[in-house]
């Protein structure tokens, strides 16, 4: 088989601009581009990783891991201490963490605006 080069999440949000202005303004994404009229769809990217939000219509509603304590999607990141440092400045809240975990990870968790959890993980070793 081929080698996969990228997977990209897509979330169903209830409210486009929030979400964009969460993962922008406080996750450090970049270059959002929508599409429809009104805008109905997002993509957006952090060191070439992208995150694709949808809008929520009809029956496509939020449904979230989150509000159980798992995640929707984890990011590796080189260093979840800058990581932790960066999230406090953009003044997001921790949902979990920092916590070391059994398999030598540091990890710290957010909630996005619908609830998705979100956990950000660097090796220790």
């Amino acid at each position: 088989r081929p080698a996969v080069r990228l997977i990209t999440p897509l979330i169903v949000v209830s409210d486009l601009q929030r979400s964009i202005d969460f993962y922008v303004g406080k996750l450090g994404f970049t270059e959002p581009g929508t599409w429809g009229d009104p805008p109905c769809f997002a993509m957006m990217h952090r060191n070439e990783h992208d995150i694709m939000l949808s809008l929520a219509e009809g029956a496509a509603q939020p449904q979230p891991n989150g509000p159980h304590n798992v995640w929707d999607m984890f990011i590796r990141v080189t260093d979840a201490n800058e990581e932790l440092a960066a999230l406090q400045a953009a003044e997001v809240t921790i949902a979990r963490g920092p916590t070391t975990t059994e398999y030598k990870m540091l990890e710290v968790e957010v909630l996005d605006p619908d609830g998705y959890r979100i956990c950000f993980g660097s090796d220790l070793a």
